[in-house]
């Protein structure tokens, strides 16, 4: 199973969107997918439509108390793709996990029984905590969506570094699969500023793809549905598929099983 975190320190980046609408478009070219809710605040679950009171089990028994995987997985409506939802329980397990052994290891370990899966996908709560490091250390590559505006430059130096520690120290095999801008205006001025500078400090690193603001895509989570499901035509929807489409190419070469 291809391991995914998707991370940026920052807030309000569209982390969450990117995870629950990669996932099922990944899902709708027939990969065997699995959405992994690492964020306290359970948006990613809440967008697929898991209710709170479905959650029984959730990352915060997998990671705390050593659940295996399969009993904390849960199908959503979208076929081929599964969840392990959060809990505000999760809050605490940064605190919970301090005095565990292998504590940034938690994750890596409960995804290695994962045999059903052709790819995961990790939503990464907005810091560089415990959270964070286990999704990081048990992730093959990395996504980054990058907001497009001048606060979110500093924030991907910052996280470009805290890649390079935990490269050095848990996961040496840690890559970069690529940034992705997000919440793209081409009214806006700054905006292509601030592409072309990631552009020119980052090259093919950066996906071709951006996801433009877009209403339907804000829309789609009060519904408990991706935006590709919601409104399938909508330009989030098309380029969110465009980017699942490019993320393919530059995945490693695994073959997935059919």
């Amino acid at each position: 199973m291809i391991r995914v975190a998707i991370a940026n320190q920052k807030g309000g980046v569209g982390k969450t969107t990117t995870a629950i609408n990669i996932a099922t478009a990944m899902a709708a070219t027939g990969w065997r997918t699995l959405l992994i809710d690492l964020d306290p605040q359970g948006n990613a679950s809440t967008g697929m439509g898991i209710a709170a009171s479905d959650r029984v089990r959730s990352s915060y028994d997998l990671l705390v108390d050593n659940l295996p995987l399969t009993e904390c997985i849960m199908p959503t409506s979208i076929p081929g793709l599964d969840i392990v939802p959060a809990t505000v329980d999760l809050s605490g397990a940064e605190i919970e996990l301090v005095s565990v052994d292998a504590r940034t290891e938690r994750l890596r370990t409960a995804l290695r029984a994962d045999i059903v899966h052709d790819i995961a996908f990790i939503d990464c709560p907005p810091s560089l905590g415990l959270l964070t490091l286990n999704a990081l250390s048990a992730a093959d590559t990395l996504l980054v969506p990058l907001q497009c505006e001048f606060f979110a430059l500093e924030g991907l130096s910052q996280l470009l570094q805290t890649v390079e520690r935990v490269q050095q120290r848990f996961n040496a095999d840690l890559g970069i699969v690529g940034i992705a801008l997000t919440m793209f205006d081409r009214r806006n001025r700054l905006t292509d500023q601030v592409a072309d500078d990631v552009r020119a400090c980052l090259g093919p690193l950066v996906f071709e793809a951006v996801i433009p603001r877009n209403v339907r895509l804000s829309e789609a989570p009060s519904h408990g549905l991706p935006a590709l499901v919601y409104d399938h035509a909508c330009a989030g929807s098309r380029a969110y598929m465009a980017l699942a489409r490019e993320l393919i190419t530059r995945l490693p070469e695994r073959r997935k099983a059919a």
